[in-house]
């Protein structure tokens, strides 16, 4: 956490009107810097820090397809640029208004291996992702009590950073146009290399918390009309940051996309998301209130297959824009995505 100013002024004809002025700049100072421990423990909106733990967007396109036995490798890169404000009243009719601009960039290198093993039907495999990234975050809080009291403070923070590892099972079902997909997946706060948690900072890469997600998709392939329609949803649960005392409400998400394949080797089509928080959060962590957060997103997406000597390499491309936003930030997001 960084203070970069504090900026106090009154009037002057203050004295006259409130004599214990010297008082009220304390008071003021106080809860600027109580404010702003509570922003960098990010508790002031829904989701502690904002994002939770399953990162949206991330199923399009065949959705429900697990690749073929054998071990495969893809690259996801992830970066989001939103804001949000929020504007609370405070005791002797004053206000404070606060608000954040984010910009995030992650790669998940992630190893894939489908397994020669038959579950319930279906193909098993396994999955492991190692996080790493950039979160750029600001903060600005300003603070009036009328007639005497003016506060602001502004926070930044911006660092690179490991995030924790996440382990997926999945198992995947084939039919001739159809595809079906289960994946349970861990948040596993552990101390990888050049993971740097502080409970202090504005800017976590890391969640520091247990986290578990359950996501079924499918996909449907009409030829005829050279279309796909894919879809998956899911449900994550939190557990408790011990560092912060903060405990993110249960989540559901949503994902859709139809796509024209225009030939073997390229299609286009239309992505979309919702988030919606299920239950509350809670825990002591959560200074400013039970929030639960929503919003939604629609967006272009691109997807292509190269040849390079034996090896297929596919590329995906999308873009959401957010809207409908309540406890949340609202920004835009990009995913491209490179799979040998």
């Amino acid at each position: 956490m960084i203070i970069t100013a504090i900026n106090l002024s009154a009037k002057k004809e203050a004295p006259r009107r409130w004599k214990g002025l010297n008082c009220a700049k304390l008071a003021v100072k106080i809860i600027v810097c109580v404010l702003s421990i509570v922003l960098a423990a990010g508790s002031v909106f829904a989701a502690e820090n904002g994002m939770g733990f399953y990162i949206l967007g991330q199923r399009g396109q065949g959705a429900g397809v697990l690749p073929p036995e054998g071990v495969f490798f893809s690259l996801p890169s992830y970066y989001y640029s939103g804001d949000a404000s929020n504007s609370e009243e405070l005791p002797f009719n004053g206000t404070a208004d606060l608000g954040i601009d984010a910009e995030i960039f992650i790669v998940m290198p992630t190893a894939i291996w489908v397994t020669p093993v038959n579950v319930f039907g279906g193909d098993l495999a396994f999955s492991g992702t190692y996080v790493y990234g950039n979160a750029d975050l600001s903060a600005d809080l300003a603070i009036a009590i009328p007639p005497v009291i003016e506060a602001s403070v502004d926070l930044n923070d911006d660092r690179w950073t490991a995030g924790d590892p996440v382990f997926s099972t999945l198992v995947g079902w084939h039919g001739e146009n159809q595809h079906y997909l289960v994946a349970a997946s861990v948040n596993v706060p552990a101390n990888v290399p050049a993971r740097d948690y502080d409970d202090g900072r504005l800017a976590n890469v890391a969640l520091n918390r247990w986290a578990g997600d359950i996501t079924v998709a499918g996909t449907w392939l009409f030829p005829q009309e050279n279309v796909e329609l894919s879809g998956a949803t899911g449900i994550t649960f939190n557990g408790k940051n011990d560092d912060t005392d903060y405990r993110t409400g249960t989540e559901f998400h949503l994902e859709a996309s139809v796509f024209y394949q225009f030939t073997p080797a390229f299609s286009a089509g239309l992505n979309g998301y919702h988030y919606q928080q299920l239950t509350e959060d809670s825990g002591q962590g959560a200074e400013l209130g039970s929030f639960k957060g929503r919003v939604t997103a629609l967006g272009p997406g691109l997807s292509g297959t190269i040849q390079v000597g034996p090896i297929p390499v596919s590329v995906s491309l999308r873009y959401f824009r957010e809207f409908d936003e309540k406890n949340r930030l609202k920004g835009d997001a990009g995913w491209l995505t490179v799979t040998i």
